[in-house]
């Protein structure tokens, strides 16, 4: 009997963290022996004829993170949805990203299924997006997406 508790008291822990929310930041998306070739600081930049450069499609996923429920701070763009509520939309880690300058690497976007939608309002600053997590390609007219997220929740971005 006191071997069964023992066991149990072991294996709970593991169990109950099973399901927990993994907070993740965008270098967390990228693998871990590609990290020193990104620079999170590095702004897209205009060539000499004006145009900005192109995207970046060189960068892979970080495949065991399949499957995870996470929660992840970035700027919204609006793909689907209607003057109330956003359905579709890339999650991005800069203001402007896929806008205004050329979209980040693949694994610097997320593809955001929020299927009960998203209120308009709550979309214009940073917000945390929550869901679980898929690593798929998707090609967008707007950018390369490295991974598929099915939204739940959005929450208030809180820096602390």
């Amino acid at each position: 009997m006191k071997k069964w508790l023992i066991v149990i008291c072991c294996w709970l822990p593991l169990i109950s963290n099973a399901n927990e929310v993994l907070i993740l930041d965008w270098i967390d998306l990228i693998p871990e022996q590609e990290r020193n070739q990104f620079d999170q600081n590095q702004m897209p930049f205009l060539n000499h004829n004006g145009e900005a450069s192109k995207q970046s499609i060189i960068g892979g996923v970080r495949e065991e993170l399949n499957g995870s429920e996470v929660k992840i701070p970035g700027f919204v763009i609006p793909l689907e949805g209607d003057d109330k509520i956003v359905t579709e939309f890339l999650l991005v880690p800069y203001f402007g990203a896929c806008i205004h300058v050329p979209p980040p690497p693949p694994n610097q976007i997320l593809y955001v299924k929020f299927e009960k939608g998203a209120p308009i309002q709550q979309l214009w600053d940073v917000v945390y997006v929550v869901g679980k997590l898929k690593t798929q390609h998707i090609s967008h007219e707007m950018a390369e997406v490295g991974y598929l997220l099915d939204g739940v929740a959005l929450e208030e971005y809180d820096d602390m």
